[in-house]
């Protein structure tokens, strides 16, 4: 026997949806044929990665031969993989994870392309405010 549903409270799903802290850290797209990575930092990994995927899947990534790649190779060539998180310090509301994700993203820069890794990334990793 199926029990009517409470009815959904829509608001209520958008505030908490938008007072929830999203998953922050340094992320890549990777070329399984090749081996190169494009490699990116976000406070927010899972809309970032879309991000990353509609703008391939549209053709208008701003990286020129990641793009050229995605078309040569199609979509089944590339993997997008989250490589690292940061956790939001539960006693400080306003942390800026800035510094810590710049350096989160040098330090897998500098492992991928130590272990052979090509790159996509053509710029300087720099504090973004």
């Amino acid at each position: 026997m199926n029990r009517p549903q409470p009815p959904v409270d829509r608001k209520a799903l958008i505030r908490a949806y938008k007072e929830s802290r999203r998953p922050m850290g340094v992320y890549c797209v990777r070329n399984r044929e090749t081996g190169e990575v494009l490699i990116g930092r976000s406070v927010d990994l899972p809309s970032v990665l879309n991000r990353e995927q509609l703008t391939l899947r549209l053709g208008g990534h701003p990286n020129r031969r990641l793009q050229q790649d995605w078309h040569a190779r199609g979509a089944e060539a590339f993997v997008f993989e989250v490589l690292d998180t940061l956790a939001w310090p539960e006693d400080t509301p306003h942390f800026d994870p800035t510094d810590e994700l710049v350096l989160l993203e040098k330090m897998w820069r500098e492992r991928m392309l130590a272990d052979g890794h090509g790159s996509y990334s053509t710029r300087p990793i720099e504090r973004h405010s």
